[in-house]
Parts: C-alpha cells; sequence; structure tokens
C-alpha cells in the first residue's frame, strides 16, 4: 500500500475514533485546545496561508465533534490563536500551546485534540516534519506520550 494510502486511512480511523468520542469531547476546554492546535500546525512552516485556513473551514464542516459548536465562535478562535503565532511564532507558541493544555484534565479529550491536529497537518496528504514537532510538543503539553501517536 502507497504511503498516501496508507495516511488516508489513518486519517479515515482518527475520523471515526473522533466521532465515536463525540459525547466526551463537547465543553470550552476542547472547542480552546482543538481551535489552539489548528493554529499550530496550521503555523508549523512559519506561516498560515490559505490552504491552511481553507483546510480548518473543511474540517469545521465536516467534522461530526466540531459541528457542535458554533462555527463563526471557532474560526475566531482559530484567527485569534492563528494571530498570537504570526506576530512572533516562538512566543506565541508558548501562549498556544498553554490553550491546547486546557484539555489535559480529560484524556479523551486530550486525545481528541492531538487527534485533530494530526487531521489538519494531514488534510494535504503530507504531515510534514514542522507539523509533526509541533503535535510532539502539544503531546508533552498534554501530557501525553507522542508514541501513542507514532509521532
Amino acid at each position: 500500500m502507497a504511503l498516501r494510502d496508507r495516511f488516508k486511512q489513518s486519517a479515515q480511523n482518527v475520523q471515526t475514533h473522533l466521532a465515536a468520542k463525540k459525547n466526551d469531547v463537547t465543553n470550552g476546554a476542547f472547542r480552546d485546545a482543538s481551535m489552539a492546535m489548528c493554529a499550530l500546525v496550521a503555523a508549523a512552516d512559519g506561516s498560515i496561508g490559505q490552504a491552511e485556513t481553507a483546510k480548518l473551514a473543511q474540517l469545521i464542516a465536516s467534522n461530526s465533534v466540531l459541528q457542535t459548536f458554533d462555527k463563526d465562535d471557532l474560526q475566531r478562535r482559530f484567527h485569534d490563536n492563528a494571530k498570537h503565532l504570526s506576530t512572533d511564532f516562538q512566543i506565541g507558541k508558548v501562549q498556544v500551546l498553554q490553550e491546547v493544555g486546557k484539555a489535559r484534565k480529560k484524556p479523551a479529550e486530550a486525545r481528541a485534540v492531538i487527534q485533530i491536529g494530526i487531521l489538519i497537518g494531514g488534510a494535504d496528504g503530507n504531515f510534514d516534519v514542522q507539523e509533526r514537532a509541533v503535535v510532539r510538543e502539544a503531546c508533552f503539553a498534554l501530557g501525553i506520550p507522542p508514541t501513542e501517536f507514532d509521532l
């Protein structure tokens, strides 16, 4: 099986797992952490382009877990985090990882946040080195071993 096909299958498995956890991840901490994660992954290469913003819009529209929240509120939270990252990536990353860390108290939420990061990172079929690195950092912020997600 080609690498791209394996990645698509893995993303599909993550999406299925997220849908199964839908009732466990419907609070504000998850909402905040997931949008922070999306911004962090989108900015992993140093900037957030139209492609990353489009990936987020598609994720919000298609993900049954995120559909429980107001779409405009999710996008606003994403853009607020993106602004921190684009102003000064290193300082912004600290702030955004603190937002991600809000989900630490509930393991199901924490894992769902990481899974959303993986979905965003791989939406273009290439979960690159920078994206993997920031998701790995988010794992540490959430107290989850990155090896649990093969990072």
